[in-house]
Parts: structure tokens; sequence; C-alpha cells
């Protein structure tokens, strides 16, 4: 049974929030004029997302990483020190993701607070996947396990243990809402693997600006072809440009798919001189809508990420424009813009 904190009197009020505190509470009293609860620190807005939906209203979740910013590059700004210190748990993705997030939530962070990589977690080593703009000799694998359905539930398996080692009296809050989590982003992959059916045969196959499903590929049987951005995150040479226009022509690749965060004046090239229609709406880490909207979320994420791919290959995402787009708890993280 979930906990509110509207509605009610004050003592039972007070009762909830000392359910719902951590040892630390009193750390995180004093930043918050008054509120107990766990204050967890997290990087990309999909990790937030996720943390959120487990933590409900017995943790505060505030996000570190802007949404619509590049998070390979992303260098937090000295504001950020003061969330670290006070934080409780610090969540991040891993994988040499948010190096400079580490480094600073190291220095800043209380002796008690864990900083908790959840990708490096929950991939084993043998399963990194180097690619196009993550060669090996870089030492820094794909770190965009969060567009596989099934390691976003191991992420929020992740999130679910930290949180209950913190604050055990809301242990059944969060395996309720991991609970409900699983059955949704189970449900998403179910719809995704049955419409991408409708995919015309060989069509499956993926030319992005970033390289972020390369897990989900692996998982669904879909092929990567290659993506933009290189392993430096600048522009692509005219000479590796010149590859893709002759892959996309060999490989009869109907769409190629940008980003709305970051638009591509040479993916439009590479269309214009191939007949590939460009999709340009794609997102990686920022989540439709705004905060406070349903779709505001990791499964409004991908579930219009799927769809889009879907259709845009010549298929028909019918079991995915299906799916409802609820939310587990009241979602009040704190999601920079």
């Amino acid at each position: 049974m979930k906990k509110t904190r509207y509605g009610i009197i004050a003592a039972a009020l007070m009762l909830t929030l000392a359910a719902c505190s951590s040892g630390s509470g009193s750390d995180s009293d004093s930043a918050d004029g008054g509120d107990t609860r766990p204050l967890i620190a997290t990087t990309v807005s999909p990790i937030t997302s996720i943390a959120a939906s487990i933590a409900g209203d017995c943790a505060r979740i505030e996000g570190i990483v802007p949404e619509g910013t590049n998070s390979h590059t992303f260098e937090p700004s000295p504001q950020v020190a003061e969330l670290l210190s006070n934080a409780d748990l610090v969540l991040v993705n891993g994988l040499k993701l948010e190096d400079p997030t580490i480094d600073m939530a190291q220095t800043n962070k209380k002796d008690s607070t864990q900083i908790v990589e959840i990708g490096t977690l929950v991939l084993p080593e043998a399963d990194y996947i180097y690619d196009f703009s993550f060669p090996k000799e870089e030492g820094k694998p794909n770190p965009h396990l969060w567009t596989d359905p099934g390691y976003a539930i191991k992420y929020a398996g992740v999130i679910r243990d930290q949180l209950t080692a913190l604050d055990p009296d809301c242990a059944s809050d969060y395996a309720a809402n991991f609970a409900t989590f699983e059955q949704q982003a189970t449900e998403l992959g179910e719809a995704v693997a049955a419409d991408q059916q409708s995919v015309p045969a060989g069509n499956l196959k993926l030319l992005t600006y970033h390289d972020a499903y390369a897990y989900f590929a692996k998982d669904f049987g879909w092929t990567v072809i290659g993506a933009l951005q290189p392993n430096d995150f600048a522009d692509p040479s005219p000479s590796e440009v010149a590859r893709l226009i002759d892959q996309v022509k060999a490989e009869n690749v109907t769409t190629i798919f940008g980003s709305e965060v970051f638009p591509s004046a040479v993916l439009e090239e590479v269309g214009r001189a191939t007949g590939a229609r460009y999709e340009d709406s794609l997102r990686d880490d920022d989540l439709p809508g705004a905060p406070g909207d349903a779709e505001h979320s990791w499964l409004g994420l991908m579930k219009y990420n799927y769809s889009t791919m879907v259709s845009g290959l010549g298929g028909t995402p019918t079991q995915l424009d299906a799916i409802t787009v609820a939310p587990i708890s009241s979602n009040s993280a704190v999601y920079p813009q």
C-alpha cells in the first residue's frame, strides 16, 4: 500500500514521514526544510525516471544531467557538489558514462553515501559491446543499457535493493513499485517483439545518429549497421560519410534515424544521397513531454522510440500504440531542464 502525503492530519503525516526516513535522514533534514526522506542523486533522466518509479513517495529523487545534454561530455557545475554532499545515495549508469560526476561525488559525498554504478553491476564484462561510437581501443563500452527493456528491469531491481537497504521501513513500497515497473517493461518488450514482425523481411536495420540501441538490437534481433557520431563526438569525416552512403545503398536501408535533440545535417545529406527517409525525432535520454506529464518517463520514452523505429522501417506498431503510459506512483523527481 503506497503512502500519501496529502489530505491527512498532521499526526498521521508525521508517522508516515518517520516510517519512510532513513538513518541518514538527519543530514537530509537540515538540507531540505524538514523533509527526512532519503535524498537520492541520479544522473541521466531515464535513470532518474526509473528511480522515481521505484521510490514513490518514500524518497526524494534529483537528477544531475540536464535533459537534452550530451551525457558523454557533460561536466557537472559546481552547484552539483551541494546536491552530492547532501545525497544519501548516488545512482549513476557507470560503464564510463559519467566519470566527471563520479569524481565530484567521491570528493563531496558523505562518508556513509554509496555511489552505485548500476550498468556496471548488471552487465558482465564478457557482454560489453564495443562499436562505432565506442571502439574497444578507447576502453569505454557502449553504456546505453536502458534502451533494452530487460536491462531496464535489472536497473529497477538494483534501485529497489539499494533503496531497501537504505530505507527498510519502505521495503514493501519499493517491492510493489518494482513489480509494477517489471510488468510494464515486460509488456513493452513483448509489444515491440510482436510489432517488429510486421516490418518487411530484411528491414530491421538501424543507422542512427548515436549508438544507443546496441543491446536492444542484440536481444531483439535487429542489426545496427552504423552510427553517425564517431567516438570523439565530432562530425564524421567526408570519407566516413561516403562509406555510410555506400552502405545504406548496398543494404537497402529504408529509414535512417536522427536525434530530436541533436539535429544532423549530415544524416539529412545521407538521406538525400541514398533515397532513404530521414526520421529526426528519436531521443536517447531526453524524456517526452515536460516533468509531471505521464509520458515524461522511461516508459514514455521507449514506447515512442520503438513505435517510431517500427513504423519508420515499414511496420505497424499496433501493440506499442495500445500501451497506456501510466505512472507507477507520484513522480516529484527533479529533472534538470
